[in-house]
């Protein structure tokens, strides 16, 4: 704030220097106090004829005058005027004149007048009126606690080193068009009723209007201030019209009053500007105002309609705790600084369309009570809206986010749509509660929905999002989509994403904490999802093509020596981070290699990374949640994922049972993976008609022998036969030929797919052929199961 210099106070003439007109001692009166004509005993007003005649025609052009207290009629103040007339500067010329507590009954002409000393009428008189047109003060004017009635005209006054009007009263308007100022200037504690025009002024030096009085219209239109300027405290009872004034140094109207309309149209501020604790009863318009420095509208409350519409902010805006009762419009404004609107109040409709932030943006604690919209509103600066409530419509349609949308704790009582917008940073909705049924259409890098309230259903349409639900609340159904093309808002434009590149798919990091009864998930990359600590995953609803993580590609060696591959399958992130754990695989930074597991958040601590027995249990509700969906093969990836995590954990699954889970998964993979069990049955085949070849099959199929009596003298002929049991005695190395291996292939065959083969074996071939009819069927079933699971839906 500028101080306010305090008027020197008007020194009073001694008794012997004043005229004592009239003066009635035993009444008390002491007569005229009017200054004393030099040579003479009375002032002025009282001297004789002939001694003010020839007073006047001593003067000369430029001559001093001291007529303090003097009473002046037009008459004597004409010849006055009339005595110092300067032909070439075509009016009266004062020295210094001192006009110090003056009365002037008359309208007092000063019109053209030049004082070439410093002008003095502190405490003066104007009982009609004073005229002061085209004056030139060339050393100052003080006319501090002067009082007129009737009007004071002013125009294109030149007053130069100061212009004092502290405490003046004035009535019937004062108007100072295109007078100029080069000194410092000052009207605090003023009175100007009727009006006051300083239209065209210019102020070159400090300018105060502190505590001044405007009961009527106050005009400053194209008025210049060249230097700091103050209208603290001043009180604006009627119109205040500053349209097309420049402020060239510092501005303070803090703790201003503003009755009545205050127009700011098209005014440059280029220094700082202090609107701090103003008070707008009538409403404000700042339409195309310049703001170059600092602009304080810190606790301003404004109580009719407020317009900053296509107003520019060069520097910081601060708007903290200011109170809008009705409509307030920011509509196509800039702010190039920081923008502060913490903790304020808008309760009418708010506008911020088309609005550029190119600084940080601060709206923390804000309160909008009506309707607020801030379409097409571009922030390149990160945008705060931490613990903001919408209780009335709000809405967010095309909006550009170049840095972060941060909305904590927010509130939204009536939002039935989000967006779309655009986010290169995060879009953070955590904590924010959502009262009523709501469609959010965002592509952001990253959306944060932590502890996020939904009290209705919720349609989320996302593109290039990595999203976060822990600990979301959801009381209705919300359904999370990757949406395959850009947005389109209601009016059929566009929505750019220059601000975005790479892929626009939708990845869903985490359902941790959340009741996954209610969630949706459609055509989400679910890769790097943690679910540990969600509940009823089992009801969980995966449509369209909801991706997960796989198990690392290339070959691998176990224990350093056996060579070996993952078999594909989708898993979650927890088996991922678990087996990362306990292979003691580094912890990565950047881009993860598809070789390697994927490390934890918490890797490589254990007591933190979900053990076999949780993920186990994962698996088991995720499955549930494919079945429902008629989702067969992942089902089966998921009985996968949960019967490797059962033979893997030592602390929940007993010994004999871990066993039989290690042979399920060596035969055929759990009876998902065919290629496996059709390997082992092809191997036990190759096996069995080795087997045959070298010890089942005999020499020779054997000879039928029939023994017995024929009766000498005929009869009836009884015969045994006998069967040769099979045997085999060929070399070994003749039992390997084509015509055996051909019959061994048949016999097993037979044996495996028929049951039956017919064929006369040894006892070891009769033993082998007993494995075979057991184990053989049932690694074709295991097969036939495998292949089933896969094509099933």
């Amino acid at each position: 704030m500028i101080p306010t210099p305090t008027p020197a106070p008007t020194p009073a003439p001694s008794a012997g220097q004043v005229c004592g007109q009239d003066a009635n001692l035993d009444a008390g009166f002491l007569g005229c106090s009017g200054t004393l004509v030099p040579g003479h005993t009375r002032c002025l007003a009282h001297i004789a004829g002939s001694g003010r005649d020839a007073y006047l025609a001593d003067l000369t052009p430029g001559a001093d005058v001291d007529h303090r207290d003097t009473p002046f009629t037009e008459r004597l103040l004409a010849g006055l005027r009339d005595a110092l007339h300067d032909p070439a500067a075509r009016g009266p010329r004062f020295g210094s004149a001192d006009f110090r507590g003056a009365q002037f009954a008359d309208v007092a002409q000063f019109g053209d007048a030049h004082f070439s000393a410093r002008a003095d009428f502190a405490g003066a008189r104007f009982r009609c009126g004073a005229i002061f047109r085209q004056a030139d003060f060339s050393a100052g004017a003080d006319f501090d606690e002067a009082e007129i009635i009737g009007g004071a005209n002013f125009d294109g006054a030149h007053i130069a080193a100061g212009a004092h009007f502290y405490g003046v009263l004035l009535s019937g308007g004062i108007s100072f068009h295109e007078t100029q100022f080069t000194g410092s200037t000052g009207f605090s504690d003023a009175r100007l009723a009727d009006g006051a025009s300083f239209t065209g002024a210019q102020f070159s030096g400090e300018t105060m209007f502190e505590r001044s009085e405007f009961p009527d219209q106050a005009s400053f239109h194209g008025a210049k201030f060249l230097s700091d300027c103050s209208f603290a405290e001043a009180q604006f009872s009627g119109e205040a019209m500053f349209d097309e004034v420049r402020f060239t140094g510092g501005t303070s109207f803090s703790r201003a009053g503003f009755a009545s309309d205050a127009r700011f149209h098209e005014t440059e501020f280029l220094g700082d500007a202090d609107f701090s604790k103003a008070h707008f009863s009538h409403g404000s318009r700042f339409h195309e105002v310049e703001f170059g420095g600092t602009a304080n509208f810190q606790n301003m409350a404004v109580s009719g309609d407020a317009g900053f519409i296509n107003a520019h902010f060069t520097g910081a805006a601060r708007f903290d705790a200011a109170r809008f009762s009705d409509a307030a419009s920011f509509d196509h404004t800039q702010f190039a600084g920081t923008s502060h609107f913490t903790a304020s109040q808008f309760s009418g409709v708010t506008r911020f369309s088309g609005t550029r932030f190119s600084g940080p943006t601060y709206f923390d604690d804000t309160q909008f009570t009506g309707h607020s919209s801030f379409d097409d509103a571009q922030f390149t600066g990160d945008a705060h809206f931490d613990a903001a409530r919408f209780a009335g419509g709000a809405s967010f349609t095309n909006n550009q986010f170049s840095g972060d949308a941060l909305f904590p704790a927010a509130r939204f009582s009536e939002l039935p749509r989000f967006g779309p917008v655009v986010c290169a940073g995060t879009l953070d909705l955590s904590g924010a509660v959502f009262e009523v049924p709501v469609t959010l259409e965002t592509a952001a890098r990253k959306l944060d929905c932590e502890r996020t309230r939904w009290e209705s259903t919720a349609t989320l349409r996302l593109r290039y999002a990595s999203v976060d639900l822990s600990h979301a609340v959801l009381h209705f159904p919300v359904s999370l989509t990757a949406h395959p093309a850009p947005f389109v808002t209601e009016s059929g434009t566009a929505v750019g994403e220059r601000l975005l590149t790479g892929p626009a798919g939708v990845r869903v990091t985490s359902v941790r904490g959340v009741d996954a009864a209610h969630l949706v998930l459609t055509d989400t990359d679910l890769a790097g999802c943690l679910f540990a600590g969600a509940f009823h995953l089992d009801q969980l609803r995966l449509e369209g093509r909801c991706s997960f993580a796989s198990t690392p590609t290339g070959l691998h060696r176990r224990f350093l020596l056996w060579p070996h591959r993952w078999s594909r399958r989708r898993t979650l992130a927890e088996e991922h981070h678990w087996r990362a754990q306990t292979a003691g695989q580094p912890a990565t930074r950047g881009p993860l290699s598809p070789r390697g597991w994927r490390p934890g958040p918490h890797h490589p601590d254990a007591a933190l990374t979900p053990g076999p027995e949780d993920v186990a249990a994962l698996y088991r509700q995720l499955r549930k949640a494919f079945e429902d969906g008629k989702n067969e093969p992942g089902a089966a990836d998921f009985y996968y994922g949960e019967m490797e995590m059962r033979r893997h954990d030592h602390a929940g699954t007993p010994a004999g049972e871990r066993f039989l889970l290690w042979g399920y998964w060596l035969l055929s993979g759990y009876g998902l993976r065919a290629s496996r069990a059709l390997g082992w049955l092809l191997a036990a085949v190759a096996a069995t008609v080795v087997l045959m070849m070298g010890l089942g099959l005999p020499d020779s199929s054997p000879h039928q022998v029939a023994t017995g009596t024929v009766p000498a003298g005929g009869g009836r002929v009884t015969l045994t036969v006998d069967r040769e049991d099979p045997r085999l005695t060929l070399p070994a190395g003749d039992r390997f030929t084509g015509e055996r291996a051909d019959k061994a292939v048949q016999v097993v065959l037979n044996s495996v797919v028929f049951r039956t083969s017919g064929q006369d074996l040894t006892t070891w071939g009769t033993y082998t052929e007993m494995v075979s009819r057991f184990t053989e069927p049932v690694l074709l079933a295991l097969a036939v199961l495998a292949m089933r699971s896969r094509i099933k839906r």
